[in-house]
């Protein structure tokens, strides 16, 4: 790799970084450069996922305050999460590369929806719920199960998925559940990450331009997206999610 490509890896990184703390699909813009720099995209993939694991750690430090009180929560969801992106990321290794082009941008299309419904879906489950529960329930653990198992295979726009999910089955606010993201996003990415270490072919200059770079976008993206109001946050993962799709479908 080049001095001027290992240059670019590091300002993808701050930018997919920022991103991924706000919202997520932070890889559309890490992986596309990998691409462009010649990189297969198996190897692209893999290395994307583990410079990008820094990054969701400081997004995740920097909303440490909207995280109180999640811990129960984020215990239950993250063994979903945790068990699922292995699943995703043996996926990756094994099946061939097309294999979700279909699903996924149904799914972040899905995500999108859920983002944009979900005051109105909130009040109409909080009405029908006998019992609330604090952790979602069965379904919300069920449908990050299926979300980390995308994260683990891929991951760009994971966020939009963990936030429309999360939206629809917690009464919480938006912030916090940003918050929660982050957390859910760290484990995928990390348990993702130390599976491909150990049985997947990486170029460890690349992760490191990566890692650096979301480190530092991580932490500057915690400290933007904290100060956007509900609507602007909901508004902003919106476009961000419609992004991805025409990223995914028309490349």
């Amino acid at each position: 790799m080049t001095p001027l490509g290992a240059v670019a890896l590091f300002a993808a990184g701050i930018w997919a970084g920022g991103i991924n703390a706000v919202v997520g699909s932070g890889s559309l813009i890490t992986f596309p450069t990998m691409l462009a720099l010649g990189f297969p995209p198996v190897v692209a993939n893999v290395c994307n996922t583990i410079g990008l694991v820094p990054g969701s750690l400081t997004g995740a430090i920097g909303y440490r305050a909207e995280l109180k009180g999640q811990r129960d929560r984020l215990l239950r969801l993250g063994v979903a999460a945790l068990i699922s992106s292995l699943i995703g990321g043996m996926l990756l290794l094994y099946l061939p590369p097309g294999a979700f082009n279909v699903v996924v941008p149904v799914l972040i299309g899905v995500a999108c929806v859920l983002v944009v419904v979900q005051p109105r879906l909130n009040r109409w489950l909080r009405a029908r719920r006998e019992h609330p529960r604090p952790d979602g329930g069965p379904w919300l653990w069920l449908g990050v199960f299926g979300a980390g198992i995308y994260g683990g295979y891929f991951g760009a726009a994971q966020g939009v998925l963990f936030i429309g999910l999360l939206g629809s089955f917690l009464d919480d606010g938006l912030q916090r559940i940003n918050a929660a993201k982050n957390v859910l996003s760290l484990v995928v990415n990390a348990a993702a990450a130390v599976l491909f270490i150990m049985v997947a072919e990486v170029d460890w200059l690349a992760i490191l331009m990566v890692a650096l770079g979301s480190t530092i976008g991580g932490f500057l993206g915690a400290k933007v997206g904290r100060k956007l109001p509900a609507p602007v946050l909901r508004g902003f993962i919106v476009c961000v999610g419609i992004a991805a799709i025409i990223k995914l479908v028309y490349g």
